[in-house]
């Protein structure tokens, strides 16, 4: 069952090359209970602009396995109309881990709120590279 907000992220990678480098920081959100991965697709874009899509039980490589254990299930929720947008956002020769995933911290804040009558009435993502924009025009490299 999943209680907590729910996201997702597209991450591309030039050349087709994914070798699994993000797979160790992955881990480690997954273990420390912070998030749950509940669908993971790849996405392939050759040179002519052709898409490959890889469902996770379909890999085979030593990728694959490394990835297995972090994805607790497999929802598909992320559906073929979704992969088709994500893909045509790819440069060709390139390809893109989509990965779904549950915030697991938020569930105990989410049912405090609810406990006391409170609703969330907003939320959104602001880039980092905008907060980054924003410190360094007020003369600030970092948040203290």
């Amino acid at each position: 069952m999943i209680k907590g907000p729910v996201e997702y992220v597209v991450i591309s990678f030039e050349g087709n090359h994914f070798k699994g480098e993000i797979i160790p920081a992955l881990k480690d959100v997954v273990d420390k209970g912070i998030i749950r991965i509940i669908d993971l697709v790849f996405i392939r874009k050759d040179e002519d602009d052709s898409i490959t899509i890889i469902e996770l039980e379909n890999l085979e490589d030593i990728v694959g396995d490394q990835f297995d254990p972090l994805v607790e299930m497999v929802s598909g929720l992320v559906g073929d109309e979704d992969v088709a947008l994500f893909a045509q956002a790819l440069e060709p020769n390139s390809s893109a881990a989509v990965i779904l995933f549950e915030h697991l911290w938020a569930i105990e804040l989410r049912e405090t709120v609810v406990r006391a009558n409170g609703k969330l009435v907003a939320n959104g993502h602001i880039p980092l590279a905008a907060i980054m924009e924003l410190l360094d025009a007020y003369g600030q490299s970092e948040l203290e």
